[in-house]
C-alpha cells in the first residue's frame, strides 16, 4: 500500500522529460522541510485525513487528502481515466520513504516507464531501470542530510536556486559524493528574474543545463 495524495496526467514541465506527457503519482508524507514548498499539503500523514482514492482523483485544490492504494488499484484508476500517457513520475512529499520496487515493477510490468523525484535524503529504492531524479534539499530545517548513495545514483540532479550561495553548496555536495558529470539542471526559485539570470550565467559557464518549469509558465499542473 502507499499513501497517495493526488493522480493526475499533464506534461512534464522540468528537466530531462520536459514536454513529455505523464502521469503525476504524489506520495504523501515528507519530514525534509524546505522552506519554498509548494506541496506542503503533502507533508503530514494523519490519518485524520484519509479518505478512499477516489476522493483523490476528484480534489479540485491541494489539500491534505490522502488514500491507501495498491499497485492493481492505482493501474486500474489509469484505465477508467483513460489516461493515455506511458511515462509515471512519482513525486511526493518525499517519494523516497518508500520502498518504491514494488510499484515501480508493477508500472514497468504494464507497459510504463518511471521516474522518481526526490530530495535525496532518503535511501533510494528503485529498479535500475528507473530514471532517478534527485533536487538535493541540503541544510533543510528537517535536519536530514543528503546522501551520498543517492546523488551517484541520479541520472539527473535537478537544483532549485535563488542565490550564489545555492551554487556553491551543489559544488561543494557533489565533490564531497565524488560525483561524475551528468545531467546537472539549475532551476530558479519561484521563477524570480534574479535567480533566472544567475541560473542562465552558471549554466553558461559550467556547461549545465537550465529548467524553467515549463508548467508554471503554461498555467497548468
Amino acid at each position: 500500500m502507499y499513501k497517495i495524495n493526488e493522480i493526475f496526467e499533464t506534461i512534464q514541465g522540468e528537466a530531462s522529460f520536459t514536454g513529455m506527457p505523464s502521469i503525476f503519482v504524489r506520495l504523501q508524507g515528507c519530514p525534509v522541510g524546505c522552506a519554498w514548498c509548494d506541496t506542503k499539503q503533502t507533508w503530514e500523514t494523519s490519518d485524520t485525513y484519509k479518505v478512499d482514492l477516489q476522493k483523490t482523483v476528484e480534489k479540485k485544490a491541494d489539500s491534505e487528502l490522502w488514500a491507501d492504494v495498491t499497485v492493481a488499484q492505482l493501474l486500474a484508476l489509469f484505465v477508467e481515466k483513460g489516461y493515455q500517457a506511458k511515462h509515471i513520475v512519482i513525486t511526493g512529499g518525499e517519494p523516497c520513504m518508500y520502498d518504491l520496487v514494488p510499484l515501480c515493477e508493477g508500472l514497468h510490468a504494464a507497459g510504463y516507464g518511471t521516474q522518481v523525484e526526490t530530495s535525496g535524503t532518503f535511501e533510494i529504492k528503485v529498479p535500475a531501470e528507473t530514471w532517478v531524479t534527485v533536487s538535493p534539499k541540503i541544510n533543510m530545517r528537517g535536519g536530514y542530510a543528503v546522501l551520498k548513495s543517492a546523488m551517484q545514483r541520479a541520472n539527473e540532479i535537478k537544483h532549485p536556486i535563488a542565490m550564489q550561495r545555492h551554487v556553491d553548496e551543489l559544488e561543494q555536495l557533489m565533490a564531497e559524493c565524488g560525483v561524475t558529470p551528468k545531467l546537472i539542471y539549475l532551476q530558479p526559485i519561484s521563477q524570480k528574474a534574479k535567480a533566472t539570470q544567475l541560473a542562465i550565467e552558471v549554466c553558461k559557464a559550467k556547461n549545465w543545463r537550465l529548467s524553467v518549469q515549463v508548467h508554471k509558465y503554461l498555467g497548468i499542473n
